[in-house]
């Protein structure tokens, strides 16, 4: 990592995910020089971090994309505007001058900008833990599934009842040994197709129930499984255990920038301004009216902040970009970034 430092730029991104993948390349597009800043050592946020290899569906014109091949597809999409990625470092203090602002990180680096767009997702994310088994972390239990191919001929249980647990299940049917889903509740919260899909595999269901105790020396090999109601576990052969039970979130030092933030949401308008003046916001960090979830909706929401903070830079400027096909670089030859409106 290298030596704390400062760095200029004309618009900070804080967040390196998708999202702010995407943001990156419009920064780009509208002649910003860029910085991309984030906590995890590796850009793709979620995504890289959680479900590499699992298929995403909701990007338009990607019928199914892998997260990873996804991620390296943003990343191509913006190098041509060579945007600064400052990875593991995380947004702390806000300084704001008649400039604009100075952002320090956790690791001691400062980056003046005169724009910020935040697209922290849902910020610093910890995994809900299971209610017993948590010394077995790194020892058979695991949050994220990276890697499939470990998962070989196992016996698999998944604890969970949302998206992600769905979607490692039917992932992990073609090559394990056996794949089980536990829920505490009688009805799965992920999306309906997803519990179609699950109703009509191999993959057995046992809801309305917990784990109660997990065994093994030094690795997990079995799991208690306690139905509501019942005193008497079923005891499951486990090689792999997989908690999917959500994620609490954490703004940190967000929370402290003046920014109107409810609900642990960055609250936002139609141009994706924050209430503080320069600074803007995209993807699910951000809250509204009728606001849905989705990483295609992040899309839209960081274009539109990241031209309307191009506006707020350039006073009598369009926020619009124009017909990007007009100047967009042919392959293998460097961008001519810039607007026809601008």
């Amino acid at each position: 990592m290298s030596q704390p430092s400062a760095k200029s730029v004309d618009l900070l991104i804080v967040g390196a995910g998708p999202v702010g993948l995407f943001g990156a390349y419009y920064a780009g597009v509208r002649m910003m020089s860029t910085a991309v800043l984030d906590s995890l050592e590796e850009p793709g946020g979620q995504i890289t971090a959680m479900y590499p290899e699992k298929a995403i569906f909701d990007v338009a014109g990607f019928p199914a994309i892998k997260g990873r091949e996804l991620v390296e597809q943003l990343l191509a999409q913006a190098a041509p505007f060579t945007p600064h990625y400052m990875l593991g470092h995380q947004a702390v203090g806000l300084e704001r001058g008649d400039g604009g602002f100075a952002v320090t990180t956790s690791t001691g680096h400062r980056i003046e900008c005169r724009a910020i767009v935040i697209t922290g997702g849902i910020g610093t994310f910890t995994p809900r833990p299971l209610p017993t088994g948590g010394e077995y972390l790194g020892r058979g239990l695991v949050h994220f599934v990276p890697d499939p191919t470990a998962y070989e001929n196992q016996d698999i249980i998944v604890v969970g009842g949302g998206d992600s647990a769905l979607d490692w299940a039917l992932m992990l049917e073609p090559i394990g040994k056996s794949v089980t889903v536990v829920h505490r509740r009688g009805e799965f919260r992920a999306h309906q197709h997803s519990v179609e899909l699950l109703k009509a595999s191999s993959v057995s269901m046992i809801t309305d129930a917990q784990v109660s105790g997990v065994r093994g020396d030094p690795d997990v090999t079995e799991v208690d499984i306690t139905v509501k109601g019942s005193d008497d576990p079923t005891t499951l052969p486990c090689d792999k255990l997989i908690a999917a039970l959500g994620f609490t979130a954490n703004l940190g030092p967000l929370m402290e920038w003046g920014i109107d933030i409810q609900k642990r949401q960055i609250m936002v308008d139609t141009k994706g301004a924050t209430t503080v003046p320069g600074i803007y916001a995209a993807g699910d960090i951000v809250d509204y009216d009728g606001k849905v979830k989705l990483i295609a909706t992040g899309f839209g929401e960081v274009a539109t902040a990241v031209n309307n903070a191009f506006a707020y830079l350039n006073p009598g400027k369009s926020a619009f970009p124009g017909h990007l096909s007009d100047y967009a670089p042919e392959p293998g030859e460097p961008a001519r970034a810039g607007s026809p409106t601008a």
